[in-house]
């Protein structure tokens, strides 16, 4: 069980490591047990990580209970909410991989026996399991829990609701005070935003994969459930630990299609695309859009969660939460039952007995909201390597759709545009140059997004960009086209005016421009200087891949 953290325990020539950690308060018995890391994403600018503290203090006495020493190490974390709609939302996407590379850092520095990640939100989750697949220990993921959605004018809502409320104001539709009560209102306190947004996505999809234990997706951060399960956490490392099961062999080719299936039936953001595919690559598994486009056709969506639909996560966890979605995916065959998982116990062991326990919220599988996946990958003459919608969150009507083009190289620019009021019914809003070169760090699109939606437009206006969109956008988003114009990608040779034709049911996205015309304007494309030319984020643009690899480092 204690074999890493002998290299920094035992030995006469070790001496001085334990000097130090006697420094740290340990006492002799607490080293001779295997040190487990705990991870903690904890701080006081993420409301997601403001409750994390607590969870982290109850995962410890998990491990103590169970026979392990406990030590607390740090990571950073972007909230995606506050970064919206400025220069810092470049930061977001690309500290995944600074989260990554601390994770291994800090665990192969100090030679953990296993370890234990606490994160909540957005880039902090994926990024804590990359570098954990890296290190490739006994590895339980604890998230904090997911936001209770809050109460305006007796409705309940949520963080998308209030973007939108930002459109609706701009266009004159409610007013100051009405402004006032959705900002007051939306967020009632710690968790993770309460739609199913990429925070909720991953933690949800931590669980599917196996790598978190029931209940991780769903239960509520302000639950005392929250807790019991972090204690659980605690314990169920130590037991990986005992029987040798490491990250690798939880998430592999196999738990990693039982995460792409929960993805299509939940309905999930499209970041998780992005995640899935930079987890399987650090798990050396080829992933491929492609396998998305084939989960997607034959896995129904059951769920709609907000932006999608008007159910929380809370109301996911009262009727049976992601193990009970599983339940009703077993009715057809549709997940691996026998991948191991951080409980020790397999797929099927886990979901035995369980049944669904409110059927508005998780449809049945043979009466879903539809046949296909609440996610859909597009190729076409200006997305040669795909893109990906949340097709569970476009109104029937706009499944289909035809407009003229109207072009922006920035998202800062199209904003302005949707604000004056200057986008028409049936108008394609392209926005380019904010992939993951281009931004560089392919913001989220969630500011014009929500303020269409909030002008009453998300179901007359579609918008593409090589960018992405958080989990909260709905309507025709169409994002992560690749290649992206930074990299010569067809979408940045667009013209205002240019038709493009979009067809998500037949996943085809192409502007009406021939090959030919297409060749002449690349021979004077001229490409945008980039607006980042000092910090890390030079040394990201230099490295990073096309978001149809996940826009992992290379």
């Amino acid at each position: 069980m204690k074999e890493r953290s002998d290299k920094i325990t035992r030995g006469i020539e070790r001496a001085p490591i334990r000097s130090l950690l006697y420094a740290l308060g340990y006492t002799k018995e607490e080293l001779e047990r295997p040190l487990i890391g705990v991870i903690s994403a904890h701080s006081e600018i993420v409301p997601g990580h403001m409750n994390l503290d607590k969870i982290t203090d109850a995962v410890k006495s998990g491990v103590r209970m169970a026979g392990g020493t406990p030590i607390e190490m740090p990571s950073m974390g972007v909230c995606d909410g506050i970064a919206m709609g400025h220069e810092g939302m470049k930061y977001s996407l690309a500290s995944r991989e600074l989260i990554a590379d601390s994770v291994e850092t800090m665990i192969q520095a100090h030679m953990m026996d296993g370890m234990v990640l606490v994160p909540n939100c957005d880039k902090i989750v994926p990024g804590m399991v990359m570098g954990a697949l890296r290190v490739n220990i006994p590895t339980v993921v604890c998230s904090g829990g997911p936001m209770m959605a809050g109460i305006v004018d007796d409705k309940e809502v949520s963080l998308s609701k209030m973007f939108e409320a930002v459109g609706a104001r701009k266009a004159e539709m409610i007013d100051d005070e009405e402004l006032t009560r959705y900002e007051q209102g939306v967020c009632p306190g710690c968790g993770s935003c309460a739609g199913m947004y990429t925070a909720n996505s991953m933690n949800s999809l931590c669980e599917a994969i196996g790598i978190a234990l029931p209940g991780n997706g769903t239960i509520p951060a302000v639950h005392s459930d929250r807790l019991r399960l972090a204690k659980h956490a605690g314990m169920a490392i130590m037991d990986l630990l005992k029987n040798d099961i490491k990250a690798k062999d939880i998430i592999n080719k196999r738990s990693i299609g039982n995460a792409l299936a929960c993805d299509m039936a939940l309905g999930c953001s499209t970041n998780s695309v992005l995640h899935l595919l930079a987890i399987a690559h650090e798990a050396g598994i080829k992933l491929e859009l492609s396998l998305f486009s084939e989960y997607s056709s034959k896995v129904p969506n059951l769920c709609h969660l907000a932006p999608a639909g008007p159910h929380h996560m809370q109301d996911l966890n009262n009727a049976g939460g992601i193990q009970a979605v599983f339940s009703e995916l077993d009715k057809k065959g549709i997940i691996d039952r026998e991948v191991i998982t951080a409980t020790g116990k397999t797929v099927g062991e886990n979901i035995k007995g369980l049944k669904v326990k409110d059927n508005k919220v998780i449809r049945p599988i043979d009466d879903p909201y539809s046949e296909t996946g609440g996610l859909a990958v597009m190729w076409g003459n200006i997305a040669m390597e795909g893109c990906v919608v949340k097709r569970s969150a476009v109104s029937p009507e706009m499944l289909v759709h035809k407009g003229p083009a109207r072009v922006f190289d920035s998202e800062d620019e199209a904003i302005k545009t949707i604000y004056e009021g200057k986008i028409n019914d049936g108008d394609v809003v392209v926005i380019r140059y904010e992939g993951p070169k281009g931004g560089p760090g392919m913001r989220e699109m969630l500011n014009p997004t929500s303020a269409l939606a909030g002008m009453k437009k998300d179901k007359t206006v579609a918008l593409i960009t090589d960018g992405r969109f958080s989990g909260a956008s709905r309507g025709a988003s169409i994002g992560h086209v690749c290649p992206e114009a930074a990299c010569g990608g067809e979408i940045g040779l667009i013209k205002e005016g240019d038709m493009i034709q979009i067809d998500i049911p037949s996943g085809k996205l192409n502007a009406m421009v021939s090959d030919e015309e297409f060749a002449e304007r690349k021979k004077k494309q001229k490409m945008p200087p980039s607006s980042v030319t000092k910090g890390w984020l030079v040394r990201y643009r230099r490295n990073v891949a096309g978001a149809c690899k996940g826009a992992v480092m290379e």
